[in-house]
C-alpha cells in the first residue's frame, strides 16, 4: 500500500500533541503524576499499561474531555479543546456508538462532510477493508466489521493525528493485517498516531516509541529499539528433548521455558550456550538465536512484570 498524502502541517507545529508534567487527581487517588508525553509526526507512539494505569485519563486530556490539575496539555500548539485543533485529528476509540440504521455509506459521507479536504470515499474504502459494506446497514455488521467502519471514520477527515484504541480487537487476521497495512501507509504521509494497546505484538510491529504507565507515571519511554536494548540477556531457542533441569544448571542461564520439543533458553551468553547445547545434543534442531521482544524487555525490568503481559 502507498503512503497516504495529509493535509500539509504548519512547520512551527512540532510535536503534534504533547503533555508536560501533567498531574491528574481524582478524590484522593492521583490518577496521572508529572506526565511527559510527546506525539511527533510521522510516528506511531504506543502508549501502554495495565488496566488504571492512567492510559484513558492521558486520552482523555489530549482529546479536551477533561481537564489536567496541574501541567500543560497541546495539541498543534493550542488548548486541547479548541475547535481548530480538534478538526486535525481522528479518534477511534475502544467503544462507540453509531446510528445502527444508516447504511455504512451513509455514515461515511456525513462524517465526511464534517471536514474541508477528507480523504476520497474510495480511499477510506480502501484503507479500511470496506469493500461490499457501503450499502449494509451498521448494526446488521458483526463486531469486527463494525471496527472497520470505526477506523474509516477515524481517518476520512485526513487527520494529522490518530488516537487509536485497540484499533484491531475484534478483526480477524487478514483484517488486522490490512489495518496495520493502512496505519503504516498514514505514517509514512506524515500522520501521527497514538497507539494504546493490549496486543504487545501489535506494539512491536507498529510502534516507533513506547511510553509505559505505572500507577499513573511514566516508568518507560524511549523508542522500541532502544527498550529492546535494555535486556542483555538473548534467547535461544531450539528442539531438543534435552531436560529444562540439566539445562539451567549451565552458566549464565536465567531461565528455560518449554512448549512441546521446543525450548527457549535465557542466557546471557547466548554464544556460549549455542556451543554447549550442541555438544549435549547434536541433534538439537530449529536453532534460533535473538534478542528479547519488547513483552520480554518489559517484563524484564524491575518493576514491570505485568506491563509486558497486560499492557
Amino acid at each position: 500500500m502507498t503512503a497516504i498524502t495529509n493535509a500539509p502541517a504548519p512547520a512551527a507545529i512540532d510535536p503534534l500533541a504533547c503533555l508536560r508534567g501533567v498531574t491528574r487527581t481524582r478524590g484522593r487517588v492521583r490518577v496521572l503524576d508529572e506526565v511527559d508525553l510527546t506525539v511527533p509526526p510521522g510516528e506511531v507512539t504506543a502508549l501502554l499499561g495495565v488496566n488504571g494505569a492512567g492510559k484513558s485519563t492521558t486520552i482523555d486530556i489530549l482529546l479536551g474531555l477533561q481537564p489536567a490539575d496541574r501541567g500543560e496539555a497541546r495539541l498543534f500548539g493550542r488548548p486541547p479543546a479548541d475547535p481548530v485543533a480538534r478538526r486535525r485529528i481522528g479518534v477511534m476509540l475502544q467503544q462507540a456508538q453509531l446510528p445502527e440504521r444508516l447504511q455504512v455509506g451513509e455514515l461515511l459521507a456525513l462524517v465526511r462532510s464534517w471536514y474541508p479536504a477528507p480523504h476520497s470515499p474510495a480511499d477510506c474504502v480502501a484503507l479500511a477493508g470496506l469493500e461490499g459494506l457501503l450499502a449494509r446497514r451498521y448494526g446488521r455488521l458483526s463486531g469486527g466489521q463494525q471496527r472497520r467502519v470505526q477506523f474509516a471514520l477515524a481517518l476520512c477527515g485526513r487527520p494529522q493525528l490518530l488516537f487509536l484504541d485497540e484499533p484491531t480487537t475484534g478483526l480477524d487476521p487478514e483484517a488486522r493485517q490490512q489495518v496495520w497495512l493502512a496505519i503504516r501507509a498514514l505514517v509514512a504521509g506524515g500522520v501521527g498516531v497514538l497507539l494504546t494497546t493490549h496486543d504487545m505484538t501489535e506494539a512491536q510491529a507498529l510502534a516507533d516509541r513506547v511510553v509505559v504507565l505505572a500507577a499513573g507515571r511514566v516508568c518507560v519511554a524511549g523508542s522500541v529499539d532502544a527498550v529492546r536494548a535494555r535486556v542483555a540477556q538473548r534467547r535461544v531457542a531450539c528442539d531438543s528433548a534435552l531436560p529444562e533441569s540439566e539445562i539451567a544448571t549451565w552458566s549464565g542461564v536465567a531461565s528455560v521455558p518449554r512448549t512441546g520439543h521446543r525450548l527457549t533458553i535465557v542466557a546471557d551468553d547466548a554464544e556460549s550456550v549455542v556451543r554447549r547445547l550442541l555438544q549435549a545434543d547434536p541433534h538439537a534442531g530449529g536453532l534460533e538465536v535473538r534478542r528479547a521482544d519488547l513483552a520480554e524487555a518489559l517484563t524484564a525490568m524491575p518493576g514491570q512484570a505485568q506491563a509486558g503481559a497486560d499492557a
